[in-house]
């Protein structure tokens, strides 16, 4: 169980291929196949069989195979598949074009009843480089190298290879998946996370069907290792079917935007950026913000290089005064070094060493890029190489990522790749290395992202959740989807969200009865489901001052409204106070439920002109304050949002806190499908909804799994706090992120045997990418139980300080058929005999049990008696494991 489940496909030890005569294949893709197994001398056993010929099952169980690659007329894969099956392969590839979806769902069938994992088909196989075994139809072996790719595109893969062949790229392993593929893209990166040949992952996407799965693999992978995603099919946003403003505005390619940053992974535009993000990413460049320092030769490149910076909305890293002062006395006189560092035309190699030394020093630089332009220099040897030599040597030290871009072309043909055998990123255009530092700071941004686990309700006041509901049922009981402005803005008093007080009026005189009371000025707005933009049928009016004004107006909208949208359900026309917030801002929050990653919370300039502003950043719920604040952040609105124009800034902690409410609306009413809070005015004292719009449809019950969320928040619910045996307390939750330092420690104290009996190897810490698999994890497929103990101990001054730390930690991940799961547990050594191991995985089986899996699984080591007593008290059945003796097979039916 140590072994991934896909390695039989990807890593096999003997490989049987059934397509057709060995010495004569039948298929054009069979030829392709026999002749790119054939190139290399491929690491294991390879064997042919010819399912034409005649032979008895004892001749077939002759055959150990782990994999069988199948390249035969569309009308005989299945039996193909079902001898795969027979022969006890953990693994198949089908290579066939243009297999039919009725035939592809009958050999996922067959693969799913012979518990075989199946790539294929309509794509063009994979390549394992280290393995010297191209099981492809996508042309030669790829060299070896650090990269992974997956895609979804046999021609775009065909392409990057060929691509990569001249620019000397190199691959770990390669995959193209093809339609309707049983091993899918999420399964895929789930292997490439794990395999320690891969250090970094590309991705070409056309599309996802199930997008939990995909944002857990894709999370899981980008923790441990960069991801760049290429994804075709940009669409223009916007759903001209849409009942809101956000519903309009949004578009499937933004929402997309919002999910990669959400899982740490970061998006290019062509495969040539998609590489030269890998090979960023890939030397483990990690910086702390988006200023890039230039270090040039040449004003006009550099220039060039600034203006991309803030293009891409990058900022230019700059020295300080007292550097600038101490570096020009190292560099030629015409030299400028206010902002881009431009050591001018006469600069030398002495020169450039002098300016990157500055700024590795300075702290308001984040990268460097250096921009070198060739210059002729009569008597002097040619400059290009040798200031290649001296970023080689300067890297070394740096301690911040460096980046070149040698202009020209034979000139520089030498020190280009004497840049590229020091490991450093060069490109040929200033564009194309700003644009792979921009790569850089966007996944250290997005990382940050991911790290955020937010639960789905935050510490505020609790929300009338049960209210909400009945309202919402109410709605649809009346076969509604489209709740009028006071249910609307009632739902988010329920999740106190403060709203103007609004009251609906259904004659003039009401109208102004009502005004009255309220007090002037007040606003006026009709009240209809079939209306979604009032202020296009003249439906609002504002700043209504007296009684027979509000006649008047009443009067006249009724008209206006009516001639307008004549098969209009009108309810009435509402009236509500004017806000008395001065210089307030008008901003809007908005939600959109996207095919396939669900509901989408987004936020911009609000007003009348929503649309023609088109002012929208978006975040995947649930939300925390960290989200809240990037939220606003990125949008363009946020500049008005401080001091601006005499104004004072406004209240971003109520600002904040609206969108935590929202979060909180959305994880909680899965029936939620648009909403418009628009406007929101902000000003200094607080926030208020003014006007809102919320559209509702029919959900599957069970609301408290988050089956409707792409990414499933925090689950805090499960936070237990239990007595130990001998005395003491302890706290048994969720791991979260924050965790990995306890963690760690908690491995490094235990005793090597311990040790030995939870990771069956003489480690004494996780590797930095275990850990970060084992603490950042989507609580979907897979749990993580931590027990957590209180201490006081005495600081250095003699001072009580109280710390936590991890005691015990019992984990489960969901296996492939998504029935079964495989288990773990360790407890500190201090701590056994205290009930700690039965409390932990009494809590793993029951929270397995809710996820609906069917059986716990586990290894046990036969010299671990503690262990095996435990499982046996708890119902567990032992069994002997046939792959080895050491280990006992224990199951337990959930």
């Amino acid at each position: 169980m140590d072994k991934h489940f896909l390695a039989p496909l990807f890593t096999p030890q003997a490989i049987v291929v059934l397509g057709g005569k060995p010495d004569a294949p039948g298929t054009p893709m069979a030829q392709t196949l026999a002749t790119s197994l054939r190139a290399q001398r491929y690491n294991g056993t390879l064997s042919f069989i010819d399912t034409h010929t005649s032979g008895t099952l004892a001749d077939l169980a002759q055959v150990k195979a782990d994999l069988a690659i199948i390249a035969l007329p569309a009308n005989e894969l299945a039996a193909a598949l079902e001898l795969a099956g027979r022969i006890n392969c953990g693994a198949a590839m089908v290579l066939c074009e243009a297999v039919a979806p009725r035939l592809a769902t009958e050999l996922q069938r067959i693969a799913k009843r012979d518990n075989i994992h199946l790539l294929g088909p309509n794509g063009l196989g994979f390549q394992r480089p280290s393995l010297q075994l191209n099981a492809s139809a996508a042309g030669p072996l790829a060299a070896a190298g650090p990269i992974g790719l997956v895609s979804q595109s046999g021609a775009l893969t065909a392409s990057i290879l060929d691509w990569a062949h001249q620019h000397g790229v190199g691959f770990s392993t390669v995959v193209s998946l093809g339609q309707q593929p049983s091993v899918d893209m999420a399964q895929v990166l789930d292997f490439l996370a794990s395999d320690p040949q891969t250090q970094s992952i590309v991705v070409y996407l056309e599309g996802i069907s199930h997008a939990r799965r995909f944002m857990s693999a894709l999370r899981a992978a980008a923790s441990a290792k960069p991801v760049v995603v290429l994804k075709a099919g940009r669409r223009s946003a916007g759903n001209r079917a849409a009942l809101t403003h956000s519903g309009a505005i949004v578009g499937s390619d933004d929402v997309f935007d919002a999910a990669l940053r959400r899982a740490g992974a970061v998006r290019v535009d062509s495969f040539v950026q998609l590489f030269s993000a890998a090979k960023c990413l890939a030397s483990r460049y990690r910086p702390v913000g988006p200023r890039l320092a230039l270090i040039t030769n040449g004003g006009g490149p550099g220039v060039l290089a600034a203006d991309w910076i803030t293009e891409i909305g990058l900022q230019l890293g700059c020295l300080t005064p007292a550097q600038i002062t101490e570096l020009r006395s190292h560099v030629p006189p015409h030299a400028a070094l206010d902002d881009l560092i431009d050591l001018s035309e006469d600069a030398n190699a002495s020169h450039f060493e002098q300016a990157l030394q500055a700024a590795a020093q300075a702290p308001n630089i984040d990268g460097v890029l250096v921009v070198y332009s060739p210059k002729y220099h009569p008597n002097q040897p040619p400059r290009a190489n040798a200031i290649a030599e001296v970023l080689g040597t300067a890297q070394r030290s740096l301690g911040k990522p460096l980046l070149a871009c040698w202009m020209g072309e034979a000139s520089v043909a030498e020190a280009r790749r004497t840049l590229s055998s020091a490991g450093i990123p060069n490109f040929r255009t200033p564009e194309a290395a700003v644009g792979a530092f921009g790569n850089i700071a966007s996944f250290y941004q997005n990382q940050l992202l991911l790290q955020q686990t937010p639960p789905p309700l935050s510490s505020l006041a609790k929300p009338d959740v049960e209210g909400a509901r009945l309202l919402i049922d109410g709605v649809l009981a009346e076969r509604r989807k489209v709740l009028t402005e006071m249910e609307s803005k009632a739902l988010l008093a329920a999740f106190h969200i403060p709203v103007t007080r609004t009251i609906l009026a259904r004659s003039a005189n009401e109208a102004m009865l009502i005004a009255s009371q309220l007090g002037y000025p007040v606003a006026l707005k009709i009240d209809s489901p079939d209306i979604s933009h009032k202020s296009d049928v003249q439906g609002v009016a504002l700043n209504i001052l007296n009684a027979s004004a509000v006649r008047d107006t009443f009067t006249e909208m009724m008209q206006n409204v009516r001639h307008a949208r004549p098969e209009a359900q009108i309810n009435g026309i509402t009236i509500q106070n004017m806000s008395n917030q001065q210089r307030g801002r008008e901003v809007y929050i908005g939600l959109v439920t996207d095919d396939p990653f669900g509901p989408v919370i987004a936020f911009g300039a609000g007003g009348t002109m929503i649309e023609l502003m088109n002012d929208r950043a978006m975040e995947l719920p649930p939300l925390n304050q960290y989200l809240a604040q990037r939220l606003i952040a990125r949008a363009r609105v946020a500049e008005t949002l401080g001091e601006w124009r005499g104004a004072p800034a406004v209240h971003m902690d109520a600002l904040e806190q609206v969108l935590l409410r929202v979060s909180e609306m959305v994880c909680e009413l899965p029936q939620l499908r648009e909403m418009d809070i628009n406007p929101l005015i902000v000003d200094a004292s607080g926030a208020l909804v003014v006007d809102a719009r919320i559209v509702v449809d029919d959900t599957p019950p069970s609301a408290r799994n988050y089956h409707h969320l792409a990414i499933l928040p925090y689950p805090s619910q499960h936070e237990q706090v239990w007595p130990l045996r001998g005395g003491g307390e302890c706290t048994v939750r969720p791991v979260h992120p924050n965790d990995a330092s306890m963690l760690q420690q908690f491995v490094r104290d235990l005793s090597p045997e311990s040790r030995y009996f939870r990771f069956v190897s003489s480690m004494h810490e996780l590797p930095p990418g275990l850990l970060a698999r084992f603490t950042l994890i989507d609580y979907d497929r897979e749990m993580a139980l931590v027990a957590v103990v209180r201490e006081q101990q005495t600081d250095a001054e003699g001072a009580l300080v109280e710390t936590t730390r991890i005691v015990g930690v019992a984990r489960y991940i969901t296996n492939p058929d998504r029935t079964s799961c495989e288990f773990s547990l360790a407890v500190a050594d201090g701590h056994s005999g205290r009930g700690l191991g039965t409390r932990l995985m009494l809590s793993i089986i029951e929270f397995a049990r809710e996820k609906g899996l069917q059986e716990m699984v586990g290894l046990v080591l036969t010299q671990n008696p503690n262990m095996l007593k435990l499982i046996k008290n708890l119902g567990f059945t032992v069994k002997a494991y046939a792959d080895d003796p050491d280990f006992k097979l224990v199951t337990y039916t959930l």
